[in-house]
């Protein structure tokens, strides 16, 4: 037997097409913030990021990608660009002679200690100035009960300690 197709009614669909529009356009407005003050877009941030928050301040470049929600490929490519402004190096994976480390130099941390405060200014100004108390904790509910039914093995939603936004 052919399934009903449960389509969206009038107040769901207004809710999806807010939700699209927002978060495409709060992608945009951080990644265009961060090409004009850093020279990089919001992908690469990310990753230096989470090699800040990685012990050692190295990953495997697999699981950055898995992290970062990249390809291998789109990860290489990134990682490429990050070594030739000397923010990242690569180094063989002591585990396994195929794999190989993403690992943030100090130059890295140094532009994304420096570029972190206009990040953060902008994240707030554009998301969290806007909402009440009530609101952000209403909207970490809502994104983490959507999160419980998408894959998120490989990317984690909170780390203890994070002082650093993505």
């Amino acid at each position: 037997m052919k399934e009903t197709t449960r389509w969206l009614d009038e107040h769901e669909q207004a809710t999806w097409q807010a939700y699209l529009a927002s978060t495409r356009l709060l992608e945009e407005t951080l990644d265009r913030q961060l090409q004009n003050e850093a020279g990089m877009p919001h992908t690469y941030y990310g990753i230096l990021a989470t090699l800040s928050d990685a012990p050692d301040q190295r990953m495997r470049m697999s699981d950055l990608a898995k992290v970062v929600r990249g390809s291998p490929s789109r990860m290489t490519h990134a990682i490429t660009s990050l070594e030739r402004k000397g923010w990242v190096r690569r180094e063989q994976c002591p585990t396994d002679r195929r794999g190989q480390l993403a690992v943030l130099e100090p130059a890295g941390r140094e532009v994304l200690e420096e570029k972190a405060p206009g990040h953060v200014a902008e994240v707030r100004s554009r998301m969290f100035d806007r909402l009440s108390p009530e609101q952000v904790s209403q909207l970490r509910e809502i994104c983490e009960t959507i999160l419980d039914g998408l894959d998120t093995s490989a990317c984690p939603t909170t780390v203890p300690g994070r002082t650093t936004v993505h």
